[in-house]
């Protein structure tokens, strides 16, 4: 779970980048509009998700005027249907559209990731299987993402290379073996979870002696899967890993398997359609 004053801070930090990135030195099209000129409006969305940003919007429309005002009629987590109205807002006219772009790229991204993974923990609801995304974020939004994947029903990976090991092909390589890995992982860092990569049963038979806490299967089959599933027998956990998709996600489930980490969750979003409309 991500620390809520580092959420926070790097909400700040994030949401001022994408005000920078996009006013630079002043809206000259907002200066067209009288500055003390007033203006209702709404957000809707043009098709149906899962919401997610709430926080990242309040934040972009503080940063440009913090006299705006916003009333929301969803919150994070709320599935909103087609051609319903997310929030209203108040202010200055030349605020609200200044602050609207980057307002609604939070929320039209956090979004699409929130309502990826809501489909993805729905289609696998019927087993204990715990979805996982990675570290495959997109550049400077690793946290905000990770939050959304928690608004769609999914769970969070390690949040980057200082929360837990992950030792994976090279890293056992250039330590030598399972075993060793393992070992020195220990002596680093005693409290850390410890989860090591594995691509043939042999593998695991080495990681499971070594004392792994979660053994990623990558890429196995379907048969392996299960095999690993009954000769493990809960003594670590086991997540299956390596190009799964929404049409291989369910066998794997069914496997047994304690966790699926899917890349796709972060990497491969698509925004949801979102529309302002001032009054």
């Amino acid at each position: 779970m991500i620390a809520p004053e580092l959420l926070r801070q790097a909400r700040i930090e994030t949401v001022a980048q994408s005000l920078r990135e996009d006013i630079g030195d002043g809206d000259i099209t907002a200066m067209l509009i009288p500055a003390g000129k007033l203006a209702t409006g709404q957000v809707i969305t043009r098709e149906s998700a899962r919401l997610c940003g709430k926080e990242w919007v309040d934040e972009a429309f503080r940063q440009v005027d913090p006299s705006v005002e916003l009333t929301w009629l969803y919150q994070d987590g709320d599935d909103i249907a087609a051609n319903e109205i997310i929030f209203k807002m108040t202010g200055l006219a030349r605020s609200l559209l200044t602050a609207e772009r980057a307002a609604l790229n939070w929320l039209q991204t956090l979004s699409g990731v929130a309502t990826t993974c809501a489909g993805y923990a729905a289609t696998v609801a019927h087993t204990q299987v715990r979805l996982l995304d990675t570290r495959k974020t997109l550049p400077g939004l690793r946290l905000a993402q990770k939050y959304a994947v928690t608004c769609g029903d999914c769970d969070n990976h390690r949040l980057g290379l200082w929360d837990a090991f992950l030792i994976k092909e090279n890293h056992i390589a250039a330590c030598g073996s399972i075993a060793k890995a393992i070992s020195e992982a220990r002596r680093i860092a005693p409290g850390r979870p410890v989860e090591v990569e594995t691509e043939s049963m042999e593998e695991l038979d080495q990681a499971l002696r070594a004392g792994a806490d979660i053994i990623m299967l990558d890429e196995f089959t379907l048969k392996d899967m299960a095999e690993a599933v009954r000769v493990t027998a809960g003594r670590a956990k086991l997540e299956a890993s390596g190009g799964i998709n929404e049409h291989t996600l369910v066998p794997v489930a069914e496997t047994g398997v304690d966790f699926i980490s899917i890349g796709a969750l972060t990497k491969d979003v698509r925004a949801i359609d979102l529309s302002m409309r001032l009054s």
